[in-house]
């Protein structure tokens, strides 16, 4: 198996420059019987923690894991790993109106299918159960009215005609849709009165005039020193955000911080449109006396042209992934690089190498997401796992031979099985596979149609050669009927071919003043190897002919020679079209 740091260094377009140069340098100086060690510089607030961290994935059932919060719940699980802290699952279900149906366990499968397992939650328990919000009502409650005694809360009586009028008035003069605070100055005794009587009612945080800067593990101090103005003066405006609802569930707001604090929560992990919430969160911490935990905002996932990817996107799909056959940690692997940043060699980790490399360096800014690497991730990981005869290639086996049996285009030719199973043939061919050429198991199969069997009426790639060199080269590579069956090996063809190209330089079929020239060698050996992959997979491009031609057989390889030969008998014309792929 290559060096990581080779591999990466090969496959330019997905590394970064400064990566690619340190691979370089890691590699020439492992030839000279070196090794070079680069140790990261890190900012302060890019280290790990000295205290295990305790971190949480909390996604609503509202429909199923996408990318992005799939990486929410990596670097938090990532954060506790390296750590030697806790990870933990909340299932945030307060919002009963769009909880789908099945959600929350589909959330558990697929977290559970990444390998991201929670050491507390729904499933598994733990101390600070019950970890569905819809549990915890009464909690929240509790703190809502501890809040209103200590007046940094207050209830909300306005209507909702009254609220929709007001915002409307806002809006056509060109401001927040803010609340005027007229419930503010209801007193106490009959606030409490007139929830005893059950009047409707919200229960709305009192927010300072401007918001002090806080400080962002990513983006370092947010907000001006003097902070965030709420309002200009005579426009009687205020943020006062909901803290519980007129049905007496809480928001996002209220629950998130009381659950983190209660749950001990030392460090947050989360998207940047989180940002704008921040500052009322810490001020509820404030306002109960608790320390806040620390956070760190990382970029939207974008794509190529800077939009937002969508949840809709299927590239976004996790439940499409697993069905394509994705590997969890090439998954993993893909990504934990859309934001973080590293100084090691190669882009390749396994999710145990993700843990030990971790840190809390991110990338400022939105991240531009190109699914191309995620293919090359899933070709290194599909080989390594190769290797290791993992259970998840089995799954792909399983995948691939079940797409050949149900695609009508294809007729698996009998003959190239030579007495083995069809399972056995794929595996075979899995195994002729370069890191970067297998994805998915529908790719592989469309790749390789002709291998099987199926073979296009006109070939599709094409280069020019003129019609006396191909019959002289379609004649020539009929020359490897010569190896017996018992010596019918990669080596033994390889010299064969060799041969037949040395002979026909020499005999000087081509201009006879450069018979001899490498330029002549190489010319007949390329248009030899075209012939071959034109004759025996109808030009597509795979792994090398003559690992191809070891796994079809000498039956099988020279009766679609001689085929391919007759077809060429019938083309017209003094040009024939035969694959330009590149041999």
């Amino acid at each position: 198996m290559l060096p990581i740091s080779k591999v990466a260094w090969h496959s330019r377009p997905l590394i970064c420059s400064s990566c690619r140069d340190w691979a370089k340098i890691r590699w020439r100086t492992s030839r000279r019987g070196h090794s070079t060690k680069i140790v990261p510089q890190l900012k302060a607030a890019q280290k790990l923690p000295g205290i295990p961290a305790r971190t949480r994935f909390a996604p609503s059932p509202t429909g199923y894991l996408h990318l992005g919060s799939l990486r929410t719940a990596l670097y938090n699980y990532l954060l506790a790993r390296a750590t030697g802290g806790q990870f933990l699952l909340r299932i945030e279900d307060t919002d009963t109106k769009r909880t789908v149906f099945g959600a929350e366990d589909a959330i558990c499968r697929d977290l559970a299918w990444a390998g991201l397992q929670w050491d507390e939650g729904p499933q598994v328990g733990g101390p600070y159960a019950p970890y569905r919000q819809s549990e915890r009502t009464a909690l929240y409650k509790e703190h809502a009215a501890k809040l209103l005694k200590s007046r940094h809360a207050y209830r909300c009586f306005c209507t909702q005609e009254r609220l929709d009028s007001l915002a409307t008035e806002r809006n056509k003069l060109g401001l927040p849709t803010y609340y005027d605070r007229t419930c503010l100055s209801i007193t106490e005794d009959e606030s409490d009165e007139r929830a005893h009587h059950a009047e409707p009612h919200v229960v709305r945080l009192v927010t300072p005039a401007q918001y002090p800067a806080y400080n962002d593990l990513v983006y370092g101090v947010v907000g001006k020193p003097k902070g965030q103005r709420l309002g200009r003066p005579n426009q009687n405006g205020f943020e006062d955000p909901v803290l519980m609802k007129s049905d007496g569930s809480p928001t996002y707001h209220l629950a998130n911080v009381v659950d983190d604090h209660h749950m001990k929560i030392t460090h947050v992990i989360r998207g940047v449109e989180w940002m704008p919430s921040t500052p009322k969160h810490l001020e509820l911490y404030k306002a109960f006396g608790w320390e806040a935990p620390a956070f760190a905002h990382v970029g939207l996932l974008q794509d190529s042209k800077k939009q937002k990817l969508s949840k809709r996107d299927l590239n976004m799909d996790l439940e499409k992934m697993k069905m394509d056959g994705i590997l969890p940690e090439a998954l993993m692997n893909f990504v934990a690089l859309l934001g973080w940043s590293h100084s090691m060699g190669s882009d390749f980790f396994t999710l145990q190498q993700l843990i030990d490399n971790f840190s809390l360096k991110f990338t400022k800014g939105n991240v531009i997401v190109n699914f191309g690497k995620l293919n090359y991730l899933q070709g290194l990981h599909f080989r390594k796992e190769l290797v290791e005869g993992n259970e998840n290639v089995e799954r792909i086996l399983d995948q691939i031979v079940t797409l050949l049996q149900e695609d009508s285009k294809i007729v698996v030719d009998p003959e190239i099985l030579n007495g083995r199973t069809l399972r056995e043939f794929v595996m075979a061919l899995l195994r002729l596979e370069t890191s970067s050429s297998f994805t998915i198991a529908s790719r592989f199969v469309e790749r390789h149609r002709s291998i099987f069997g199926y073979r296009q009426s006109e070939p599709s790639r094409a280069i020019k050669r003129p019609r006396h060199e191909l019959s002289l080269i379609a004649e020539a590579a009929l020359q490897i009927r010569d190896v017996p069956i018992d010596e019918w090996s990669v080596a033994i063809l390889k010299a064969r071919v060799a041969s037949v190209v040395q002979d026909i330089v020499q005999k000087d079929h081509y201009n006879s003043e450069n018979a001899e020239s490498l330029r002549d060698f190489k010319y007949v050996n390329s248009s030899l190897l075209a012939w071959l992959r034109w004759a025996i997979v109808d030009g597509n491009h795979g792994p090398s002919m003559f690992d191809i031609i070891e796994l079809l057989g000498r039956d099988t390889t020279l009766r679609r020679l001689k085929t391919a030969e007759l077809e060429l008998s019938a083309v017209q014309g003094e040009d024939t079209i035969v694959s330009s792929k590149k041999i």
